[in-house]
């Protein structure tokens, strides 16, 4: 599946540094991506006219439009594929600011090659699930239905994002368990290390919006441990 996915996979970065876009561009190319290039926001709209990519890398720091324009634009009128970002710097105001725009993750500049190929297939597998024998699982309240891939809070659906989704999912497949973020990483996004771990504690707090309501409280945050979804004491 992802030796396919990869030589199908179509990728657009949007960088203003030449540099940058040309080591991206050879190093995603080697690793079996498809990639295009465009050097500012402007550039991009233009090129997806033409070029439907994807996933897309955007840098936000450029002129004109900054990478956060382009992704609330491009959300705006409703192109909804998958974005990773990339931040000059490891400012957790940006990193939040990307993701509520609707970003699907970041990495830091300067960056590995191999943890950024790592976190673009993470992106991928959540945005495109493997489907297979229908299931449903439920804690409280919330139920997932695996095959139709939809959650509901006391039978009224709820929009999730793909990475939204996937980490609800974690943690009820593990209720009243405690996981780390180590493990949160690994599982969700893929990533086998602990690096840029404030984006667990950002998802965590999007679920909180969405889920906590009616009286559910059921995720917790145990200090110095993880994350828990608590399965409710019955009266």
């Amino acid at each position: 599946m992802e030796s396919t996915q990869n030589q199908a996979t179509k990728i657009l970065i949007v960088d203003d540094e030449a540099g940058v876009r040309e080591l991206l561009k050879d190093a995603l190319r080697l690793a079996g991506f498809e990639p295009q290039t465009a050097g500012d926001g402007m550039s991009a709209l233009t090129l997806l006219r033409t070029f439907t990519p994807d996933i897309m890398i955007i840098d936000i720091n450029m002129p004109l439009m900054d990478g956060f324009e382009l992704v609330e634009r491009l959300r705006k009128i409703g192109n909804d594929v998958p974005v990773l970002m990339l931040s000059a710097r490891a400012d957790r105001v940006d990193v939040t600011r990307g993701l509520t725009l609707g970003a699907d993750d970041y990495v830091t500049k300067p960056f590995g090659l191999e943890e950024l190929v790592l976190r673009l297939k993470a992106i991928l597998r959540r945005a495109h699930p493997a489907t297979g024998v229908d299931s449903s699982i439920a804690c409280g309240p919330i139920t997932i239905e695996d095959l139709s891939h939809t959650v509901t809070f006391n039978g009224e659906m709820v929009e999730l994002s793909p990475t939204e989704y996937r980490l609800l999912q974690v943690l009820v497949e593990n209720k009243n368990r405690v996981l780390s973020k180590t493990v949160l990483l690994d599982d969700v996004w893929g990533i086998t290390f602990e690096s840029e771990s404030t984006v667990v504690d950002t998802y965590i707090s999007y679920l909180r919006k969405k889920l906590h309501r009616d009286g559910f409280e059921g995720i917790k945050t145990i200090r110095g441990v993880g994350f828990v979804i608590q399965e409710p004491k019955k009266p």
